[in-house]
């Protein structure tokens, strides 16, 4: 199995998300957000091309606003097709546009989108990604997978002998939860 831990460690992208952000908890819906679409614009690329890209997709999308993007229409819809900074991929962009409407319906229903998720969590990855299919649009199983890894919800995002993970299991430990050990 190939880790994260072995080729992260001082790369000059992979480094600061894998030291800083994989794995951690989220609760803000705009980073949750973020995260999801972040996922999806991975679908069939590398990570590596979509941390690249990460700045310019937020500036793109109004620093994943899920108000703002679900707002958008045609004249969006063109401006992100034409913006050679992003990934430019149709299908991705109208399911970030659209699974920012979902999210906001969640978010009314449950408060945000982060309390949804906890309302379904703990639960098998199997669970997840049928949960989300029925939810979201281009979230296959590879997507809904490394998402709940990203915030923390699914094990395996480090080795267990990782700095980073050490640190997790430390902060899960204080917050009283049950950390995704690798």
């Amino acid at each position: 199995m190939s880790w994260y831990c072995d080729i992260a460690p001082g790369h000059p992208y992979h480094g600061p998300y894998h030291d800083q952000e994989y794995g951690f908890p989220l609760t803000d819906d705009r980073d949750l957000f973020e995260r999801l679409c972040l996922e999806i614009f991975q679908a069939g690329l590398s990570w590596l091309i979509v941390l690249k890209k990460r700045e310019a997709l937020r500036a793109a999308f109004d620093g994943f606003d899920p108000a703002k993007v679900a707002a958008y229409g045609d004249s969006e819809i063109e401006r992100l097709l034409a913006d050679a900074a992003i990934i430019r991929n149709r299908r991705k962009i109208l399911a970030v546009i659209g699974n920012a409407g979902r999210l906001l319906q969640l978010a009314a229903g449950y408060g945000s989108f982060a309390a949804w998720l906890e309302a379904h969590h703990p639960r098998p990855k199997d669970d997840w990604v049928k949960l989300f299919r029925r939810t979201f649009a281009f979230t296959g199983g590879e997507v809904v997978n490394e998402f709940l890894m990203s915030i923390g919800y699914l094990p395996g995002t480090h080795r267990p002998d990782c700095p980073v993970q050490l640190r997790l299991d430390a902060l899960f430990q204080r917050s009283g939860g049950a950390s995704p050990s690798g």
